[in-house]
């Protein structure tokens, strides 16, 4: 388990960047033969996209849901990511395939995600007391002192803190 740092820290990067949201939702639980090839089909894809970080992928989380499972994932750029998913010498291809020769429209398994392209300054990510996390963790985890103290500031508004920090 990677350790806890103290304190206050943010996400650091000065480029255009993707948020990709992607998952899976077992809606008939005894389909096991339709859901567990779709569990499965994930692992080699995120193991080309560790060891290929050049592919475009920065980085990102995974998630449980009592019906399934999902993964945060920041991309360089939406056609890195666009590449990786249409690209026939890639994993993600054939189990797109392969899902929709097996599952279709059957109604036993769900997959959904999510894109969005996010402009420099555009974001806003502050982690307090946690390990390196996130975007931060897919880019540059910097200090959050002497950061303007609310999310409206951060993304460049103007408001009064609820809270006060304690940095």
């Amino acid at each position: 388990m990677p350790p806890v740092i103290s304190g206050r820290f943010t996400a650091e990067i000065n480029e255009p960047f993707v948020v990709f949201l992607i998952g899976m939702r077992i809606n008939k639980f005894f389909a096991v033969s339709k859901w567990l090839p779709t569990v499965r089909a994930m692992s080699p894809m995120l193991q080309t996209l560790y060891q290929y970080p050049e592919k475009g992928f920065l980085g990102g989380e995974s998630f449980a849901y009592w019906r399934g499972v999902g993964f945060i994932q920041y991309w360089r750029s939406f056609e890195d990511l666009e590449n990786f998913a249409r690209n026939p010498s890639e994993p993600h291809l054939k189990a797109w395939q392969r899902f929709n020769r097996s599952v279709g429209s059957d109604g036993s398994v769900g997959i959904w995600h999510e894109t969005y392209l996010v402009e420099p300054g555009k974001y806003e990510a502050i982690y307090s007391n946690m390990p390196v996390f996130g975007l931060a963790a897919a880019t540059k985890y910097v200090p959050a002192m002497g950061r303007k103290e609310t999310a409206r500031r951060r993304l460049g508004g103007d408001n009064d803190p609820a809270v006060p920090s304690v940095d």
